[in-house]
Formats: structure tokens, C-alpha cells, sequence
């Protein structure tokens, strides 16, 4: 009789039961989220595809934006997206170059890389109507008003001392930055430590082994904490109220110093301030829904730009 042998193990039936039953709550919670989702896209979708014409697509906002048969959301949707663009602009390489010093040069035991990862966790759960403030505070009173005083005189004008498209983006990177620092120190920690042993035995330095060995496959990570960035900030009213939005403009913003429209400001306005707000809704309907297809599109270019790089990684 072998001994060395271990006794098979019986499962028990109730253990099958456990298993079965999670395995179905599981599958009941993505459902949930799932049907949340779809009655959320289809509500807004069902009362706003009727006013959805290529006259309203193409067609600026007029000084009555409470009218749905004449205004258009052109200018809100090019304020919109150049806001996220430049947001992701800021943003990107901030969170990258923090991320980096995070995982491969600052040591875990550090009372600063405790001090910075304390800052980033806190950053994370700051109210978006803080941010705006800060953005007033620091962006448009600090540093807008230095760059005036210095480079323009006072008859002008305040040229960067004012709520404008540069500073609200600025302001919308600051509050997604935490997102991207987290996504790309996540890539880059599960890049294993072999290729990074390899890289030293070739003789490639440490700077050289970020750039050329890890950059490029945390790009990836890199790219999925944009896309929720770029998911919250294309929504995001609070942060830009004080720093950019602009009620009602004329025309398209012509420098980063101008003032923009935007279209979560847009809803903000029709949800609230509507003098008739049965006249308005198929309008403010159409604008969320325009909102809702601006964020999946500029979503899109990040994903189909992340599959196109994960392709070259593995090839």
C-alpha cells in the first residue's frame, strides 16, 4: 500500500451550491449595470433623436438658446471637444513622467513618495466644484494675472487674468490627473522585471531602459487611464463654470485666451434656466445626446489608438 499517496478530495455539495449561487449574483449584478446603462442611453436617446437634424448638428448657437427650432450646437461641440483635447494635452504627460518617478525611481519606505501618494489619493476624492474654485484661484488670479501685469499693460485689458479655454482645461487636468497616474504606474508595475534585468545586461542605462523597453508597452495603460479621463471631463460643468464656460458667445474662440461654450454647460442652462421647460426638453434632450456621442467618439480614437499599439507590442 502506498502511503505517499493524498486522499482524494470530496467535494461537498453545499460548497457547489455557495459556488453556483455567487456565480449568479455575479452574473446578476453586470446585468443591472448593464440594463442601468441601456435605460439611461435609450431614455436620453428616445426624447432627443427627433430634433436631431443636420441643420441642428451644423448650426451655431443663437442669442436665443432657449429656441429649439433655430439654435445649434456646432460651437458647443467644438468648444467641447477642444477642451477635452487640450485637457488630455496637459495631462498626459504630467501623470506619465509622475508615474514613472513612482515606480521606478522613488523607494516605497520614503517619507516623499508617502507625502505624494497621500496627495494623489486625496486629489482623487476633492469635489469638482473645488477644483473650479482653484482653478479661479490659481490659474486665472495668480498666475493669469502675473503673465498681464508683466507682458500687457492694464488699458488692454485682462488678456490671461480671465476665465478662458486654456485655463479650464488646465483646471479639468489637474482634477483627472490622479486617474492617469494610477493607470500608467499599474502598467508599469506589471511590466515584468526580467526585461528590465535584460535591458541593464545589455548595457542600456536606466533612462534608456524607461523609453525604449518600458514606455512603449505601458503605452496601453497609459492610454486607458485617458479614456477615463477624457470620459469624465467631457461631462464635467463644475470645474469649468468659473475658469472657461461661457454663457453665450457669437462666434467659435479663436485663441486659448477666448472664452468657449460647451455642452454640459449647455444641458446646466436648459435644465435650469428654461422660462418653459416643456418647450424646451426634445432640445435639451438632443444636446445631451449630442454630448453622449462627442464622449463615445473621442473615447474611440484613445481605444482604436491603444489596440493599434498593443498590436505592436506582441508582434
Amino acid at each position: 500500500m502506498n502511503h505517499n499517496k493524498l486522499p482524494l478530495q470530496i467535494t461537498k455539495p453545499w460548497r457547489d451550491c455557495e459556488s453556483i449561487i455567487f456565480t449568479g449574483l455575479c452574473f446578476l449584478a453586470t446585468l443591472v449595470v448593464l440594463a442601468i446603462l441601456v435605460v439611461i442611453v435609450g431614455y436620453i436617446a428616445v426624447n432627443g433623436w427627433g430634433h436631431i437634424t443636420w441643420k441642428f448638428l451644423t448650426s451655431p448657437m443663437t442669442q436665443d438658446i432657449f429656441d429649439a427650432s433655430r439654435t445649434g450646437v456646432l460651437s458647443l461641440a467644438i468648444g467641447t471637444a477642444a477642451k477635452v483635447i487640450l485637457m488630455t494635452i496637459a495631462v498626459v504627460p504630467v501623470g506619465a513622467i509622475t508615474a514613472i518617478y513612482l515606480s521606478e525611481y522613488s523607494s516605497s519606505k520614503s517619507i516623499f513618495t508617502k507625502v505624494v501618494r497621500l496627495a494623489i489619493n486625496n486629489l482623487a476624492g476633492v469635489p469638482a466644484i473645488v477644483f473650479g474654485l482653484f482653478g479661479v484661484g490659481f490659474f486665472i488670479k495668480t498666475i493669469g494675472s502675473t503673465i498681464d501685469a508683466t507682458f500687457f499693460s492694464q488699458s488692454s485689458g485682462p488678456v490671461w487674468g480671465k476665465p478662458c479655454l486654456l485655463w479650464a482645461s488646465f483646471t479639468l487636468a489637474v482634477m483627472t490627473l490622479p486617474v492617469v497616474i494610477v493607470a500608467t504606474e499599474e502598467a508599469l508595475r506589471s511590466i515584468p522585471n526580467s526585461l528590465r534585468e535584460a535591458s541593464y545586461a545589455l548595457g542600456a542605462t536606466k533612462l534608456e531602459t524607461i523609453f525604449k523597453v518600458l514606455l512603449p508597452i505601458s503605452i496601453p495603460g497609459l492610454l486607458t487611464g485617458s479614456i477615463l479621463a477624457v470620459s469624465r471631463a467631457a461631462g464635467e460643468v463644475a470645474p469649468i463654470l468659473f475658469t472657461g464656460a461661457a454663457y453665450y458667445m457669437a462666434g467659435l474662440p479663436k485663441s486659448l485666451s477666448d472664452q468657449f461654450m460647451d455642452l454640459g454647460y449647455q444641458v446646466y442652462i436648459l435644465a435650469t434656466q428654461s422660462p418653459n421647460i416643456e418647450k424646451t426638453r426634445a432640445l435639451l434632450f438632443a444636446t445631451s445626446l449630442v454630448l453622449l456621442v462627442l464622449t463615445l467618439a473621442l473615447n474611440l480614437v484613445a481605444i482604436l489608438i491603444r489596440y493599434r499599439m498593443r498590436s505592436q507590442n506582441k508582434n
